[in-house]
């Protein structure tokens, strides 16, 4: 198999985790493509130095990476973005989808907000365990954390989640 062939297989095999990796750190569809398809060409540029069988562990590590580095940049410029109408301050904003009325999508709305009050590690652990189903030999790999550690922050994240899920759904308005 050639290189292109091997690295085609892994796009094919691993751009859904990747992309709904982006997606849950970010919360912005757009960006999280382009934060793929980044993932990706640095695959191919490091295609001699990783492994094909911690190939995932290695992509998890590099959005992680790449995801909070764009919400440093999302952070710094909405602190210098100067809001003179209301219309401005609304574009950062995350609006509900319209498809809301539903309840799985109100339910993901609670999960997506009780999600964003959890700091990280916390946050980053429990989305690759619970929504990118990763096993914690690979969370740990790609967070590159000791295994007992990921043990405990996911035992922890969920107590985490469940507290902000409880404290949002008791109280959500009906």
């Amino acid at each position: 198999m050639t290189a292109f062939e091997c690295f085609e297989q892994q796009v094919n095999e691993y751009q859904n985790q990747v992309y709904g990796f982006a997606c849950s750190l970010l919360r912005d569809d757009v960006t999280a493509e382009d934060i793929t398809q980044d993932v990706f060409i640095k695959l191919w540029e490091h295609r001699d130095e990783v492994d094909h069988d911690r190939a995932l562990p290695w992509l998890m590590r590099v959005t992680r990476n790449a995801c909070i580095d764009q919400l440093r940049r999302r952070q710094t410029r909405q602190r210098t973005m100067i809001v003179d109408t209301e219309g401005l301050s609304r574009a950062e904003s995350s609006r509900p989808r319209p498809d809301t009325t539903t309840e799985i999508a109100d339910f993901e709305e609670h999960l997506n907000d009780a999600l964003d009050q959890i700091d990280d590690p916390y946050r980053s652990v429990v989305v690759l365990r619970e929504i990118q189903e990763l096993k914690y030999k690979e969370i740990a790999e790609a967070l590159d954390m000791p295994l007992n550690t990921v043990k405990v922050y996911i035992h922890r994240g969920r107590k985490k989640l469940r507290t902000q899920l409880t404290n949002r759904l008791d109280y959500a308005p009906a």
